[in-house]
């Protein structure tokens, strides 16, 4: 697992990757402004499983290369390097994609379903007042 906190021009924002069975999932939370060492302590001890809990998507399958022993030395380099790094890996960016297209589709048939009910009590009222109309009332 791990967790980036970037700032993406407005907001800081933290995205959680994390890879199980081959399948990445990834979260993104926004903390708004900078956040500090304590609030990021808190956040991953407290808020971090119930955000990973409430999220219902798969992750996107991924390969996995072997990973072999590395010199110290380039280990140290190569950490230096990621944390130098800025915003996230694009298979994250594009899990988070995947995420809200699946959220978009989901939001789009729940507001078609409610635009349809809505048409159809609409059609029963006006039936229902032309049938008042028509016994007189």
């Amino acid at each position: 697992m791990k967790l980036t906190v970037y700032h993406d021009g407005q907001f800081w924002v933290g995205v959680i990757e994390q890879v199980m069975k081959s399948k990445l999932s990834v979260y993104r939370y926004v903390f708004g402004t900078e956040p500090s060492d304590p609030e990021v302590f808190h956040f991953v001890k407290y808020r971090l499983l119930p955000l990973m809990a409430q999220s219902r998507h798969d992750g996107i399958e991924i390969v996995q290369k072997r990973e072999k022993k590395l010199n110290p030395k380039r280990l140290q380099r190569e950490v230096a390097k990621t944390l130098k790094q800025k915003g996230i890996s694009t298979k994250a960016q594009e899990a988070i994609r995947l995420q809200f297209e699946s959220a978009k589709k989901e939001r789009k048939t729940f507001s078609k379903m409610q635009r349809e009910l809505l048409k159809e009590k609409k059609r029963e009222i006006k039936i229902q007042k032309a049938k008042a109309k028509h016994r007189g009332r």
